[in-house]
């Protein structure tokens, strides 16, 4: 992708897509690859986010983690331009927290493991 075209394409990403793109994962160093956010005809959203952990003395790992989010009151947010601080801060925290209690608890948690896969 030429810079201009890659330039562009981030201008037109939404300001939540954004602060949401922002590596959560508190595990060693975590560096998110991607993300993508869905959106559904039911107002609903999807986020996928693809996850590079490294940490000492183990090989480095891939990871997709997929977070149906049905919730419709940030619809607000996740729509705007440019959302209410406050409330983006609100969803930020919301997905980053169920981030972390997935990488958290993906080993010995059934539903957790189904909401992601390693890659690598």
């Amino acid at each position: 992708m030429r810079r201009r075209g890659w330039f562009a394409w981030w201008n037109r990403r939404r300001q939540s897509e954004l602060w949401l793109a922002r590596s959560p994962l508190a595990t060693g160093k975590s560096g998110l690859t991607s993300l993508t956010v869905h959106h559904h005809a039911n107002r609903s959203v999807t986020f996928t986010y693809w996850i590079t952990v490294v940490r000492q003395r183990h090989p480095e790992e891939d990871w997709e983690f997929t977070l149906p989010w049905d919730d419709k009151s940030f619809t607000d947010v996740l729509t705007a331009p440019q959302p209410d601080p406050e409330r983006l801060k609100q969803l930020v925290h919301l997905v980053h927290a169920l981030l972390e209690e997935w990488w958290d608890t993906k080993g010995h948690n059934r539903q957790s493991a189904k909401m992601g896969r390693q890659l690598r």
